[in-house]
């Protein structure tokens, strides 16, 4: 009952997904691609470049080309730098690689410094070591006589 309840609803994800895909709005295209020139995406920007790529995507939805279509045809005339989220494959993964890896290289940095406060910070409790020169006898019966008067 329950797998059955899963691949319903697994199904009716992929047909919205694909749905996207097939009939792609304006709105969506626009928030996922990037202008030429200001660098912002198209649903923020008011370029003339970013303007003319607008009226592109609304002409292309129109003619019924897919999500992928309108942006290949995009990318093929501004290059790949007109992605607002950079590929998954190629060179480009490692725009995602990176970050994942700075931050994991760092949490191990961390971890490792304070394993090492931790371990160098434990023997400042222990008492001093008695294997230095002995006192001066009149510095340490002046020493007992000195402690001497704080016990009551």
């Amino acid at each position: 009952m329950r797998a059955a309840a899963l691949a319903l609803i697994a199904l009716a994800l992929a047909a919205s997904a694909g749905a996207g895909e097939q009939r792609p709005t304006a709105a969506e295209l626009e928030s996922e691609l990037v202008c030429p020139v200001c660098e912002t995406t198209l649903d923020t920007s008011n370029a003339p470049v970013a303007l003319r790529m607008k009226a592109f995507i609304r002409e292309r939805i129109a003619a019924g080309d897919t999500k992928s279509e309108i942006k290949a045809a995009l990318v093929d005339q501004f290059g790949p730098s007109v992605l607002a989220v950079p590929p998954k494959k190629g060179f480009e993964l490692i725009a995602w690689v990176l970050p994942l890896a700075g931050l994991a290289v760092g949490l191990v940095v961390v971890g490792l410094l304070a394993w090492r406060w931790s371990h160098t910070r434990r023997g400042d409790d222990e008492p001093p070591d008695d294997r230095g020169e002995p006192l001066d006898p009149a510095l340490e019966r002046r020493l007992d006589d000195e402690l001497a008067r704080f016990e009551p």
